[in-house]
């Protein structure tokens, strides 16, 4: 065994935990456990609490991913995995930009919007902000194959995929016909043609949070990301 392998090994277990934290009050939170708490503490209290509770694991899970070895990656990355994982981030920025606007998914919008015609980044996909989620972790996981990147943004696809399909599911159970036909109008699987479609909105607010995402790298130690790897800065 190499040097220091134990406590390797402690600080990957605790990005685990951390991660099963993370992820496992969010299904507890918004599925079996969101009816009793919302009668205890009421909707404003509840969603305190499922806030609290989100930074505290999230921030946990970013602590300890920070502590974690990291090893060799299990792959090469050259310029074309770079390429492959800029243009994944870029399509995970519109769909994270184009998300709110008219999306029957978040709290607070009214029901009959689920009756609207898809439009924007929802001809794509009617969970765009967790498929942006989803091909964000997977972008980062193609350019740093490393057992700490795949527990952390593995952790992070896992949730986005998986928890959307069980949102689908209490959402046809509490509104019914009107969340059927969004389903019936919508698509789960993200379709990237249907993402050019999506309109200058989404397309031109995704490259912005894409530049400065990519330009603010440096700052957490990683340089050379996006466009900036190709123009030295």
């Amino acid at each position: 065994m190499w040097p220091g392998w134990e406590m390797a090994v402690i600080d990957y277990l605790t990005l685990i935990v951390a991660s099963l934290s993370f992820v496992g009050s969010h299904f507890l939170m918004s599925h079996p456990l969101r009816a009793t708490l919302v009668g205890r503490l009421g909707a404003n209290g509840f969603m305190a609490v499922y806030s609290a509770m989100s930074l505290l694991t999230f921030g946990w899970m970013i602590i300890a991913f920070g502590r974690a070895p990291k090893a060799a990656g299990l792959w090469p990355v050259g310029d074309l995995v770079w390429i492959v994982a800029s243009l994944l981030t870029l399509l995970a920025a519109v769909l994270f930009a184009g998300s709110f606007i008219r999306n029957p998914s978040l709290p607070g919008v009214p029901n009959a919007l689920a009756a609207q015609t898809p439009s924007g980044v929802f001809k794509a996909t009617r969970h765009p902000m967790m498929w942006g989620f989803a091909l964000w972790g997977a972008g980062h996981i193609i350019v740093a194959p490393r057992i700490d990147n795949f527990i952390f943004s593995g952790s992070l696809i896992f949730l986005a995929l998986v928890g959307s399909k069980a949102q689908e599911i209490k959402k046809r159970n509490l509104m019914g016909g009107q969340w059927a036909k969004w389903l019936r109008s919508t698509h789960f699987f993200f379709r990237p043609a249907a993402l050019l479609r999506a309109g200058i909105g989404p397309w031109g607010a995704g490259i912005l949070i894409w530049i400065i995402a990519t330009w603010a790298h440096p700052f957490w130690g990683v340089s050379g990301a996006g466009l900036f790897r190709y123009l030295g800065l």
